[in-house]
């Protein structure tokens, strides 16, 4: 099972990424990608924002776009950003901002970047809330940490970042984020990495996981648990009633369109729960890394045709 799903992704991956493919369905496809993106612009994702937060249910709000080609784009999703969390501070919503760092220019210029993510960070502590840096696909894995850290040092307690279970170094890097205090999430990983460097079996994915989990909550430490998987929701919360750990030291993270209902029990049921909400026009990388982890997502796309 575990060999399939990896062989899966990586047709997947590959089928979307050729251009032909592309074209075709960034041309007809927003539809289709409506069932994981929130709109295509800040006013929309804010709106949900606020449906989630009546139902218990925080938010991470993400403006979809990387790998950008100019340090002039870069500056445009910055002042997105800034707007957006403007837009948190009026409307006092629980929700924080997930930022992809080569969409401030990371690839291009990373002084440039860290300026970028500088500015955002200094508004979203004015308005009370927090930036995750999220993490790409390996090329830029040590290069986000680095950047994380810069921030660190210049006092950006409200700066956090993510691992991704699927690589070999995770198991090292978390444990030295861990001694410096910085806050995660924790994933699986939906990018396509070399065998020298990352898990392509499912399960091998599921136990380094679990592993990064544990050492989080045995330390006391806040950590974001990103998995819509059950045996890893369901591990969590055996585990922390096992052992006592408070609640309030982790949250469940899930994405927009997948398992709503679920996101709503488990508030309902007094525990953290945290939706990633992506938006924005440049919708095409993101909705197709989310067809390829399972079939099931691209199963929920087509039902979603006949709505």
């Amino acid at each position: 099972m575990g060999r399939g799903s990896a062989v899966y992704r990586r047709l997947m991956l590959a089928l979307f990424g050729n251009r032909l493919v592309e074209r075709l369905v960034t041309r007809f496809g927003a539809r289709l990608a409506s069932r994981f993106v929130a709109g295509e612009d800040r006013t929309s994702a804010l709106l949900m924002v606020q449906r989630l937060n009546r139902i218990g249910i925080s938010a991470t709000l993400d403006h979809l776009g990387e790998s950008v080609r100019s340090l002039n784009a870069a500056a445009g999703f910055r002042e997105e950003y800034l707007r957006l969390l403007d837009g948190i501070r009026l409307q006092k919503a629980r929700s924080t901002v997930s930022v992809k760092p080569t969409q401030m220019g990371l690839a291009l210029d990373p002084e440039c970047c860290l300026r970028n993510v500088r500015q955002i960070a200094e508004r979203a502590r004015k308005a009370g809330t927090s930036v995750c840096l999220d993490m790409e696909d390996s090329r830029y894995t040590e290069a986000t940490l680095d950047l994380v850290r810069q921030l660190r040092e210049e006092g950006f307690a409200n700066v956090t970042t993510v691992l991704q279970s699927y690589l070999f170094r995770s198991e090292q890097d978390a444990a030295r984020l861990l001694q410096e205090g910085i806050a995660l999430r924790l994933v699986k990983g939906a990018y396509q990495e070399k065998k020298e460097i990352a898990f392509a079996n499912s399960e091998d994915i599921l136990l380094q996981l679990h592993k990064l989990i544990r050492l989080h909550l045995d330390s006391g430490a806040f950590v974001a648990i990103g998995s819509h998987d059950d045996r890893v929701i369901g591990e969590v919360r055996s585990y922390a009633e096992r052992t006592g750990i408070d609640r309030s030291l982790f949250e469940f993270q899930m994405l927009y369109g997948l398992r709503m209902e679920e996101q709503a029990k488990l508030a309902g049921l007094g525990y953290q729960v945290r939706c990633y909400v992506p938006y924005g026009r440049q919708w095409y990388p993101y909705f197709t890394r989310r067809l390829a982890e399972k079939p099931g997502n691209l199963w929920l796309v087509v039902r979603n045709l006949f709505r």
